[in-house]
């Protein structure tokens, strides 16, 4: 078997049929055999081993939820054995630092550990930080193999594994959905969207994929130069290609800090860019069973430095969404977002950059998820955003209608600006009003002329949970231009 399957593994569920696939002798058969605990075979396949590269891929049949299943291939008197295999939905995680964080540095990291146990369901894998040169079949090394959680596995260290908005996610969902959930960690503290994208992705964009060519070394001598892990396609080739034989239910990503001082503003192209590459990657590689619009969540940026004067964290929100402010969107069709501007944390004994509330970030993904990748109709899973602006001009006024009921938690802030004037000098708009799903901003400085207006585009742009607007289940209202 390739090296990510292993004992204890989620493969993905019915509709779709897991992929499974490993080495051999070159023009050599192997049989595959899912058989249950007692011995009773489920199903049997065989398949011939492709030379040159010696390797072999089949396609289980489709699986209903649910276990323990034994996984066997053998070639001639050789066999490999995987026990206490289950069918769920598999999620890929992966990201910089904030998804690397683990549950140990977290909110109420010891509850959390001591609550592991609870959850034998939900299994976890992580992928070790590798870099490649070239797009790998398989993967280099593994920090954590398939395993049933405990404290030691999910709290291993800072920054190591496991993924604390991963696990979290994980967990909800399997609350909600009461079956198996596999995890799938592949992320890198520190690392630029580019590194993470294939050379097609970042050909769509623009960016020469050549890492040794000028264009690009002078585009980043701007900023710093970029080595090791932060180097175009280089975790895509050693961390994302080796996957993508998985059969995946969704993927959820968090990254974005490393962009807001590379390539910025290319970030509205690099974004949609890598969702629309992997999921053509991940359906390819999996012979088509993983779907090809695969649900993709990501978390929007949260807060690094109160009073900084740099616009590059509301910059880099917007752009991830593909500058519509809401998703899913036309550019962004089947994603979700998890707003994180409130859930800052000043005093994060790992900087202020990581916030250690990841519940709440993981509350908001799975909420997204059940209604974007799980078809719960009902379900509110995002923030109110403004769906109409009126002027009245005689009174000053502007008058912005929301999608949903609204619930103010900041009236004095200086949450909204307009602009006036070309270039724009950005003045407050105080909040006079605010009704049932109306918010009505005083233009004191701007007469007749409104050129634009914005919401929390800031750094820092509110308080811990409280923010201007929410809606009546507590989700923010995103960030806008």
């Amino acid at each position: 078997f390739a090296s990510y399957y292993g004992d204890h593994m989620v493969l993905q569920k019915e509709p779709a049929g897991a992929v499974v696939w490993g080495y051999g002798e070159p023009g050599a058969t192997v049989t595959v055999v899912l058989s249950e605990d007692s011995g009773l075979i489920v199903m049997k396949k065989t398949v011939r081993v492709k030379g040159p590269s010696g390797t072999w891929t089949t396609v289980l049949d489709p699986m209903d939820r649910g276990g323990p299943y034994v996984l066997t291939a053998g070639q001639g008197s050789e066999n490999v054995t995987l026990q206490d295999i289950y069918f769920g939905d598999v999620w890929l995680c992966s990201g910089q630092s904030n998804m690397v964080m683990t549950v140990l540095q977290i909110a109420n990291a010891s509850r959390e550990l001591a609550g592991a146990a609870r959850y034998p369901y939900v299994r976890v894998f992580a992928v070790a930080p590798a870099r490649s040169d070239v797009e790998l079949e398989d993967l280099e090394r593994i920090d954590l193999p398939w395993s049933i959680p405990t404290a030691e596995n999910l709290g291993h260290g800072n920054f190591t594994y496991f993924s604390a908005v991963c696990w979290l996610l994980g967990r909800y969902l399997y609350e909600a959905l009461g079956y198996p959930i596999g995890l799938v960690e592949a992320a890198w503290g520190g690392t630029p969207i580019e590194a993470w994208s294939s050379q097609r992705a970042l050909r769509a964009c623009g960016l020469p994929e050549d890492t040794g060519s000028p264009a690009l070394a002078s585009s980043i001598s701007l900023h710093r130069h970029l080595s090791g892990p932060q180097t175009p396609s280089v975790l895509w080739n050693a961390m994302i290609h080796p996957l993508l034989n998985m059969t995946l239910r969704g993927v959820a990503w968090y990254q974005g800090e490393a962009n807001t001082f590379l390539h910025t503003d290319l970030y509205n192209c690099t974004f949609p860019a890598l969702i629309t590459d992997w999921r053509r990657a991940f359906h390819d590689g999996s012979a088509g069973q993983t779907q090809p619009l695969l649900p993709f969540g990501f978390v929007q940026l949260s807060t690094y430095r109160r009073q900084s004067l740099d616009d590059s964290f509301a910059r880099l929100r917007w752009h991830q969404t593909a500058d519509m402010g809401v998703v899913p969107n036309a550019r962004m069709p089947g994603t979700f977002m998890a707003v994180a501007m409130d859930l800052c944390d000043e005093h994060s004994p790992y900087g202020s950059i990581h916030p250690r509330d990841k519940q709440n970030v993981a509350h908001r993904l799975q909420l997204g998820a059940r209604a974007v990748a799980y078809g719960e109709k009902e379900l509110v899973f995002q923030g109110p955003y403004p769906t109409r602006a009126i002027l009245e001009v005689t009174r000053g006024l502007l008058n912005l209608t929301y999608s949903q009921e609204l619930a103010c938690r900041q009236r004095d802030t200086q949450a909204f600006e307009v602009c006036c004037s070309t270039p724009c000098g950005w003045l407050p708009a105080p909040v006079v009003a605010v009704r049932s799903r109306t918010v009505t901003l005083a233009l004191a400085g701007c007469g007749t002329l409104v050129l634009a207006l914005r919401y929390a585009w800031a750094e820092w742009p509110c308080e811990y949970q409280s923010c201007a607007l929410y809606n009546t289940r507590g989700l923010p209202a995103p960030p806008f231009l």
